[in-house]
C-alpha cells in the first residue's frame, strides 16, 4: 500500500542523517511538507531542518513553535532524535544516565507536548523505540531503558489522545545509520548486530517505510502499537 501524504504537515526530531533522515525524504516524497529538528540546522535542502538540542526545553519551545508557524499547523510527529552509548553498568555516571533519558525520553516529552495544541484531529504521533526495548542488550541498559519508556509513552499516549490522535511506536533492529557506524564496528559486534533469522542490518529507508505506513491512511487502525523492522531479533 503506497501512502499518500498529499499536504501533511510533518516535524520529524533527527532529520539530519540516518533514519530521520530517510523518513522525512520518504514523507517529502509521498506529498508531505516536511520540517526537520537536529542538533545541526540546514536550511539548504529539500527541507528544512531547524537547530534544536534534544536536552534543551527552551530549544525545544522555540523550534517547535518556529515549525509550527513554518507548517501552518501539524498533522504528524515523528519522535525520532535519540543518542546511544554503550558502557558496562560499573561504568556508567550520573551523567550519562542523565543525558540519555533527556535527549531519549525527555526530549520525545517536551517535543510531543509543544506540538500537541497544533495537531489536527485525525493526526498522527510516531515515536522511535528500539528492539532492545524488548531482548536487552549487555552493556546498553541505559539505552535500553530509554527505549522501553517511548513504548510506555506510545501507550499512554494512545489512550490520552485517542480517538482524535493516533500513537505508534516503531523498533528498529541494527540499521545502517551513522549511529551504528557498522562498517567500522569489530567482527564481533558484527556478529552480533546480524544474529537474527535474516542475518544482516536494516537500511533507513526500510525503516521509513513502516514510519509512513504509520503515518498515512492505511494504519487507521493502529494505536498503541509497535511495528518491528528488525529482521526478527525481537518477535514480541
Amino acid at each position: 500500500m503506497v501512502a499518500d501524504l498529499s499536504g501533511q504537515r510533518t516535524l520529524v526530531t533527527g532529520a539530519a542523517s540516518g533514519i530521520g533522515r530517510a523518513t522525512a525524504e520518504g514523507l517529502a516524497n509521498v506529498g508531505a511538507h516536511v520540517v526537520g529538528l537536529d542538533l545541526k540546522g540546514d536550511r539548504s535542502g529539500t527541507f528544512p531542518i531547524l537547530r534544536c538540542d534534544l536536552a534543551s526545553e527552551t530549544d525545544i519551545v522555540a523550534a517547535v513553535a518556529d515549525a509550527v508557524r513554518f507548517l501552518s499547523g501539524l498533522d504528524v510527529l515523528v519522535n525520532n532524535a535519540g543518542i546511544m552509548r554503550e558502557n558496562p553498568l560499573a561504568a556508567v555516571t550520573a551523567a550519562e544516565i542523565d543525558h540519555h533519558f533527556a535527549v531519549n525520553v525527555r526530549g520525545a516529552i517536551l517535543v510531543t507536548r509543544e506540538a500537541l495544541p497544533h495537531l489536527s484531529r485525525g493526526a498522527r504521533i510516531i515515536n522511535l523505540a528500539s528492539e532492545l526495548a524488548y531482548v536487552g542488550r549487555a552493556n546498553a541498559s541505559v539505552y535500553a531503558a530509554t527505549k522501553a519508556a517511548i513504548l510506555g509513552l506510545t501507550r499512554s499516549w494512545a489512550r490520552e489522545f485517542a480517538p482524535d490522535i493516533l500513537v505508534n511506536a516503531v523498533a528498529p533492529g541494527a540499521t545502517d545509520t551513522p549511529l551504528l557506524a557498522f562498517d567500522r564496528a569489530a567482527p564481533e559486534q558484527q556478529r552480533l548486530e546480524t544474529a537474527h533469522p535474516l542475518g544482516r542490518i536494516g537500511r533507513p529507508e526500510e525503516v521509513a517505510a513502516v514510519i509512513t505506513f504509520l503515518a498515512g491512511p492505511s494504519a487507521s487502525l493502529f494505536t498503541g502499537q509497535c511495528l518491528g523492522p528488525n529482521g526478527g531479533a525481537a518477535m514480541p
